[in-house]
């Protein structure tokens, strides 16, 4: 044991602990993350989970793409005034803070949990961040605000680099895992036809 203080004296120059602060830095010097998700939702009531996976974007300026491919498209586009969906290719359904308060509440935080938005983050949730090692880290929130108490028992993100995953736990005993992969940083730009996407939804 005596040569423990030896091996934290080592060691402590490359491992410095991950702190809330600078995961929103990191997330902050990315200004456009594209990614595969794959999403599982497990139900109490049904015998086999329910899958579905494509493609996310999340732009800090502009808002939030997410493309599911299967098992059927369904494309959402999420920005600070409104959110658009698209399902199976039929008539876009248009979501604002005024037509429908909970909802926009909800897919709004979505931004903050990719971002680690820490002062949205604060105002909603109690906050359990935890360094898990070699640059890897935890963040347990549990909902402390009105309507997300009633819905979450809690939501749990991991990642290093970039955000890897999110498990939502709602109050009914559900789990949704989304579990992301292939992150990409360029273009840093949006390309034409997500700039288009954004502007016409």
């Amino acid at each position: 044991m005596k040569y423990w203080p030896l091996l934290v004296l080592f060691f402590a120059p490359f491992g410095n602990a991950v702190t809330l602060e600078e995961l929103q830095q990191r997330f902050t010097q990315q200004p456009v993350v594209r990614a595969h998700f794959t999403q599982t939702r497990t139900i109490k009531d049904l015998p086999q989970p329910l899958r579905s996976q494509g493609e996310m974007l999340i732009a800090r300026e502009q808002g939030l793409l997410w493309d599911q491919t299967t098992p059927f498209p369904m494309a959402l586009m999420l920005d600070d005034s409104r959110m658009v969906q698209i399902i199976n290719g039929q008539p876009p359904q248009v979501i604002t803070a005024q037509n429908n308060p909970q909802m926009f509440q909800f897919n709004h935080l979505l931004r903050a949990l990719f971002q680690a938005d820490r002062r949205v983050l604060e105002q909603n949730f109690r906050i359990d961040f935890k360094d898990a090692g070699t640059g890897r880290w935890t963040l347990k929130l549990t909902p402390i605000t009105t309507p997300l108490d009633k819905i979450f028992a809690s939501i749990d993100l991991a990642g290093e680099q970039y955000l890897d995953s999110i498990r939502l736990n709602d109050k009914q005993g559900d789990l949704t895992d989304i579990a992301f992969s292939q992150h990409r940083l360029t273009p840093t730009t949006l390309t034409d036809d997500e700039r288009q996407r954004f502007a016409t939804h």
